[in-house]
């Protein structure tokens, strides 16, 4: 019996392993200059934060890059296809994705939420995103659900009858949802997040796609949790990643 399609309009991400602190910068940073003694060591005060803070802004702010990569972060990310083939353009991070090949692929399917833009006016590399009138509202979300909705019974028609999970997922749309792990250290996050999210403030303003950029958010709050410090001084400096 088919399954039930769904229609969602989010995204989700989870952090499932961290091995990230703003010391880890620190101790990295500190063996060029003390050798072994950069191994650290627990302590606090006001005097101490306020030198490690001078010391990790002082590698954001000159753009020195190696000490942010002493670190690892694992995100569980569950997003529609599209954004998954924006993931993998940055050759920054290692990823694991569901294999439509090895299981059968849930009916569950990326509709935009109401209030997402849905106008593009302007010429690629300078152009902004309004609202969609109403009718453009109804009608994208009628054309997803139809297409959706034909496409995945194509595709249980193609299962039912013996063919290989490989060959029935080649009608499936780029809307339908997928999972995925994501691990890379906080150089990389930056890189990342530089590009995925439009903040005011930064040196370089970027124009994600909003898909991508819903992911993004939730990465850099998770990211910011294990790294405050670090966070702090990335967004202090323009969100220029080091």
């Amino acid at each position: 019996m088919s399954e039930e399609i769904e229609f969602r309009s989010d995204v989700t991400v989870e952090l499932v392993r961290s091995q990230a602190q703003d010391r880890d910068v620190l101790f990295a940073a500190r063996v060029s200059t003390i050798g072994e003694q950069s191994i650290p060591v627990e302590g606090d005060g006001e005097e101490l934060q306020k030198r490690d803070r001078g010391l990790i802004n002082f590698l954001m702010r000159d753009r020195h890059g190696t000490p942010f990569e002493h670190n690892s972060m694992t995100f569980y990310v569950q997003a529609p296809i599209f954004v998954f083939r924006e993931f993998q353009r940055h050759r920054i991070a290692s990823y694991n994705e569901e294999s439509g090949r090895y299981r059968q692929l849930r009916p569950s399917f990326y509709i935009p939420a109401p209030e997402r833009n849905l106008r593009q006016e302007g010429r690629p590399g300078k152009y902004e995103f309004f609202p969609g009138t109403p009718e453009q509202t109804e009608l994208v979300a009628a054309e997803i659900r139809r297409e959706s909705e034909s496409a995945y019974a194509s595709y249980q028609r193609m299962l039912d009858e013996g063919v290989a999970r490989e060959v029935a997922r080649m009608v499936l749309p780029l809307n339908i949802y997928s999972s995925m792990y994501v691990t890379m250290n906080a150089r990389s996050l930056m890189n990342f997040l530089s590009l995925r999210r439009l903040v005011e403030g930064s040196a370089f303003p970027s124009f994600p796609q909003r898909e991508i950029e819903l992911c993004a958010e939730q990465m850099e709050t998770l990211w910011a949790e294990q790294m405050p410090l670090t966070a702090e001084v990335f967004n202090a400096n323009g969100r220029v990643a080091p």
